[in-house]
């Protein structure tokens, strides 16, 4: 995949801070900064998103590596991995996210949030009631809220991120374990 729109120079101190952040600037910035407005209030909620604390990180972590192997967003697949190394998650159960109904390291919690996930990101979206209810009974309704809004989120940075042609950038290839491929899919995980 080859970028849509031609990378923008950031400024110094934001160039700089995603460089400490991620030993490297991403591309979905650079891109994205052609509308510096966008990018900084994207940027911004991202952070507020980032620091809500009612759904464990875990779960969320999988969830957002979830929607981006449904559609298709290597670059969040690869940056995801990346970052359940500072969440301390459990790379080998991170790295089958991708083929996570065919991997036995999952617990049923951690399925149902994937599922939930996935269910979101159809188009039309296909929750069920039942599917919904059987997680507020398990998180409660701050969770609840909070995951379906962390979800509806990944949504948009996932698919912003396929439609500026935005692909992985090798930061997984820190990571000890290697990137599960999604099962039918035709774009391979990276490597690491």
């Amino acid at each position: 995949m080859a970028l849509r729109l031609p990378k923008a120079e950031l400024p110094a101190e934001l160039r700089e801070n995603m460089i400490k952040q991620l030993g490297a600037v991403p591309e979905n910035v650079e891109v994205n900064w052609n509308s510096p407005r966008v990018t900084q209030d994207n940027l911004e909620f991202g952070g507020r998103v980032g620091a809500w604390d009612a759904v464990d990180a875990g779960l969320k972590s999988f969830a957002h590596m979830a929607v981006a192997a449904q559609v298709g967003c290597s670059w969040c697949l690869d940056v995801g991995y990346f970052q359940a190394i500072h969440q301390e998650l459990d790379l080998a159960k991170a790295s089958q996210v991708p083929r996570w109904r065919y991997a036995d390291v999952f617990t049923p919690l951690e399925r149902d949030v994937m599922a939930y996930a996935e269910a979101m990101t159809d188009t039309p979206l296909t929750v069920t009631d039942e599917q919904y209810a059987d997680l507020l009974d398990r998180l409660g309704a701050a969770a609840m809220v909070e995951l379906t809004a962390f979800v509806a989120y990944v949504n948009l940075a996932t698919r912003a991120n396929v439609a500026n042609g935005v692909a992985s950038q090798g930061f997984s290839a820190a990571c000890e374990v290697p990137l599960a491929t999604r099962p039918g899919s035709s774009d391979a995980a990276p490597a690491a």
